[in-house]
């Protein structure tokens, strides 16, 4: 299944999301460069070349292609007031699978500066809906590292349910970490 720009971009009371353009990896990297100490115990070991222009580029062309392909939807989260910039967290919806199983996974990250202000619930309710009802996707799973409190107490509030406990299952911050297995059904579909 392909998907169209048209469908894009997603509204919410404070927020406009949508996907970024090649031209814009200026942006990317300064989420990502001004985010750096916040986001490293949360995400893989990065390099230096995680924060290049060329790198940038490079994955916003992916992630357009990606969401044309209907493989995944990479959305970067902006002030209704400021659709240019800066960005403000990002909500991804990743390894789409359709058939039998119609389902994806879920990550997402804010800036350290917007933590605490209710905005990446916003984000993520609204991300949430769109892949529910114009994707027409059946199952979002999100995982999470036990000892963050903060992604536990968000995605039990956007109603994803625990299903399980995965030991050593992804290798963050250099270290082999447990992760609680959640997921959130479309009861419409």
């Amino acid at each position: 299944m392909n998907y169209s720009k048209d469908l894009l971009p997603i509204t919410t009371e404070r927020l406009l999301l949508r996907l970024l353009e090649p031209e814009e990896g200026g942006l990317l990297i300064t989420y990502l460069d001004e985010n750096r100490e916040h986001l490293a115990p949360w995400e893989p070991t990065r390099t230096e070349k995680y924060y290049s222009t060329d790198f940038c580029e490079l994955e916003i062309k992916k992630n357009q292609a990606g969401f044309f392909q209907g493989h995944s939807l990479k959305l970067a989260a902006f002030f209704k007031e400021l659709p240019e910039g800066p960005v403000v967290g990002v909500c991804n919806f990743t390894n789409i699978i359709r058939g039998v199983f119609q389902a994806c996974f879920l990550g997402y990250s804010i800036h350290h500066k917007y933590e605490g202000k209710g905005l990446m619930y916003e984000a993520l309710e609204a991300g949430i809906d769109f892949v529910f009802e114009k994707l027409k996707l059946h199952r979002i799973q999100a995982n999470y590292m036990p000892h963050n409190e903060r992604s536990a107490k968000l995605l039990q509030k956007l109603g994803f349910q625990r299903e399980g406990y995965a030991k050593d299952y992804l290798k963050i911050a250099g270290n082999w970490e447990d992760h609680i297995l959640t997921a959130k059904i479309n009861e419409k579909e």
